[in-house]
């Protein structure tokens, strides 16, 4: 999961070697699930690794020892020294977003824990004005508690953006409003998420409409974000992890000349699998240094130059 977020290997051997390595890990795999963007993961790490020091300095032993001193650690964290060096500078973070994101972390791990930030607000934000819209899940659509919350927090956030609009009849909804709160409030959220909320408001707002809380049916113009498979997998990797990874190769060996020269085409020369796969020594032009690639799409067989991958390394340059 951290790789996720995080692409040098000092970054991740810090992170794992702290004794709140493996809750943080649980930490960022929960908000992944939620939909939470990667640039927002990321930056709740640093903090939590401080606090992680500062409990274990104070004396913390177990997970369940942390919410003792998280009151301490805000306190430090707004009056520590190399903060009160530069007094004119605006402080980062406030207090109560610092406890915040420490405070979430511990509702996921350590049991029971609810904190001080956690507020209990109603699954249906709606209640006074849709009041049967989650009787309608539950028992027409059959929606599971799982997905009811899901839709409670979607809502939620559509109830919060009205209010700010100071827009409290839903008969004043249009397709203006609609479409401001998908813009401004998805900022920041992935794909799958923004997808989610779509789905959501869509089936809202058809609901509106059949009860005649609505003049017209809202949920045409809530057109989803498009997913693509595998989107969420990189399209490339940096030049240093390509170096890493042929400096792993052992090329003292047959098998890892062999697997380095593979990857070497598939890097440098930009071979498919399929092309490194059907080739063979017929192939090889020993006398003029170049490989003849097997047939491509277009009917022709290009041509490469090629090193001696076979060489020993410290032959190589």
């Amino acid at each position: 999961m951290l790789e996720r977020y995080f692409v040098r290997l000092k970054t991740l051997d810090r992170i794992r070697s702290s004794w709140l390595g493996l809750p943080i890990e649980q930490y960022l795999a929960c908000l992944h699930r939620r939909g939470y963007a990667a640039r927002h993961l990321a930056q709740r790490v640093p903090i939590l690794l401080r606090f992680g020091t500062f409990a274990q300095a104070q004396g913390a032993q177990s997970w369940a020892d942390l919410p003792t001193y998280v009151d301490s650690f805000v306190e430090f964290w707004v009056h520590r020294p190399d903060h009160r060096r530069a007094p004119e500078r605006p402080r980062p973070r406030r207090p109560r977003e610092i406890r915040g994101q420490i405070e979430h972390m511990l509702r996921v791990v350590v049991p029971g824990f609810i904190g001080r930030t956690r507020r209990r607000v109603p699954r249906d934000p709606f209640a006074d004005r849709v009041p049967a819209f989650f009787t309608y899940l539950r028992d027409e659509r059959g929606l599971r508690d799982a997905t009811l919350d899901l839709y409670g927090e979607h809502l939620r956030t559509f109830a919060a953006y009205l209010t700010r609009l100071e827009l409290s009849d839903l008969h004043a909804l249009s397709p203006v409003v609609v479409s401001d709160f998908l813009t401004e409030r998805s900022e920041g959220l992935n794909r799958s998420t923004v997808r989610a909320r779509c789905a959501v408001l869509r089936v809202f707002l058809r609901y509106l409409h059949r009860e005649g809380l609505v003049a017209r049916d809202l949920s045409p113009t809530v057109e989803a974000a498009p997913a693509y498979r595998l989107a969420h997998l990189p399209r490339s990797i940096t030049g240093d992890e390509v170096r890493r990874m042929l400096d792993g190769i052992d090329r003292q060996t047959v098998l890892g000349r062999r697997d380095y020269a593979m990857l070497l085409l598939l890097v440098t020369d930009g071979l498919r699998a399929r092309e490194v796969a059907a080739l063979t020594l017929d192939d090889l032009e020993w006398r003029h240094d170049r490989l003849r690639i097997p047939e491509r799409k277009a009917g022709h067989r290009p041509l490469i130059r090629y090193r001696r991958w076979w060489a020993a390394p410290s032959s190589t340059t």
